[in-house]
């Protein structure tokens, strides 16, 4: 009996350039070519080594069978979705391989109705790209922290207040430097603030809500003060709809995006910061622990024409106390990626090297009034 198979579809190829099929080969990551009736059609070297399996094995395979899903609570079915898809840190029985933990992408090819481009990364990119969990280590040091921060205020208080009463008790002889006493303590009772913002796995309240003018509300204290010599545009999708969204968070996390733009542009001869906004139709992040899809639709950008985040802090951008600044704390992007995750959210890096711009793109859930 002869089975009818669908043929691989055509694609537009330079005539001295290298085919589909070279190029397939020579992608660095485990790629699968996926048919509309799920049968895989093409694999390239990368995929038979994640897979260990040769390529006339994978060819003709089901691929929820070749790659099956270990977290079998998911209520989300990757395998019948004509949309994007992003699985990050999850855990698959890839092939001949044990049980292994991957992100996974798939790709719709455009104009081929059910053509999927599939590809594995075994080793998580999503940490890369500042989606972190907090594990129970870290509750723990955060929960040392929070009684740290709370010992080392209360003799602060006794700090300054002590120097207040020593400028007025010698009628100002002293005052540079028990200002410089008090500035010092301000800046420690501050620093311990923001410290203790990661103390706490309290839910944030989030409602539906216009991020308009909250993006407005953090441009215009960029404007007033740390970035005000530089240009900030804006360029708004006027149809966006209402984002699930804690207003506080949401500005907080703008204006610190806003200030690691503007200190990135220090050296810069034409200082140049960028918002945008757009609705992405069928972006959407797998979660962990089989709680299935996150869609996230409303994409909010911060673009500016700096220098780049430094190679060697990228994999840990959103972790705390990691900088590239000399003066810096590294406090604000970790801040950044805690409320972002808080609201259900996603926040990552990126940088185009050919138009000299770095940009940290923020998505959010679509909020359900």
């Amino acid at each position: 009996m002869t089975m009818a198979m669908a043929s691989v579809p055509p694609l537009r190829m330079p005539q001295d350039g290298p085919s589909l099929g070279e190029r397939l080969t020579a992608l660095p990551v485990a790629s699968l070519l996926v048919r509309p009736d799920n049968s895989i059609a093409d694999a390239n070297v990368r995929a038979e080594t994640l897979l260990n399996m040769a390529r006339s094995a994978i060819v003709g395979s089901d691929v929820s069978r070749t790659i099956r899903i270990a977290e079998a609570g998911a209520r989300f079915d990757i395998w019948h979705s004509d949309k994007p898809i992003a699985a990050y840190d999850i855990k698959v029985h890839a092939g001949r391989t044990a049980e292994t933990e991957v992100d996974l992408m798939i790709a719709p090819i455009v104009d081929h109705d059910g053509w999927r481009m599939v590809s594995l990364h075994p080793q998580s990119q999503a940490r890369k790209i500042g989606h972190r969990g907090t594990s129970g280590g870290a509750r723990s040091a955060m929960g040392a922290a929070a009684i740290l921060a709370h010992e080392i205020k209360n003799p602060l208080s006794g700090i300054r207040g002590a120097a207040q009463l020593l400028e007025s008790s010698n009628g100002g002889r002293d005052s540079a430097l028990t200002q410089l006493i008090c500035n010092e303590v301000d800046r420690i009772a501050a620093l311990i603030d923001r410290m203790q913002d990661f103390t706490t796995d309290r839910t944030l309240e989030c409602q539906p809500g216009n991020i308009y003018p909250l993006i407005d509300r953090a441009t215009g204290i960029a404007s007033a003060g740390f970035a005000r010599n530089i240009k900030i545009t804006k360029h708004y999708d006027p149809s966006l709809p209402f984002a699930h969204i804690n207003d506080d968070a949401l500005v907080q996390v703008m204006i610190n995006l806003l200030k690691n733009a503007s200190e990135a542009l220090e050296h810069v001869a034409n200082p140049r910061i960028r918002v945008e906004t757009a609705f992405r139709h069928g972006v959407s992040v797998m979660i962990g622990d089989g709680k299935g899809s996150a869609v996230l639709p409303i994409e909010i950008l911060i673009v500016d024409n700096g220098p780049g985040v430094p190679d060697h802090i990228l994999d840990h951008l959103f972790n705390p106390f990691i900088t590239g600044k000399r003066d810096g704390q590294g406090l604000g992007l970790a801040l950044v990626d805690k409320l972002v995750r808080d609201m259900n959210g996603f926040v990552q890096y990126s940088r185009d090297a050919d138009a000299g711009e770095s940009t940290f793109r923020v998505l959010l859930p679509m909020g359900i009034a």
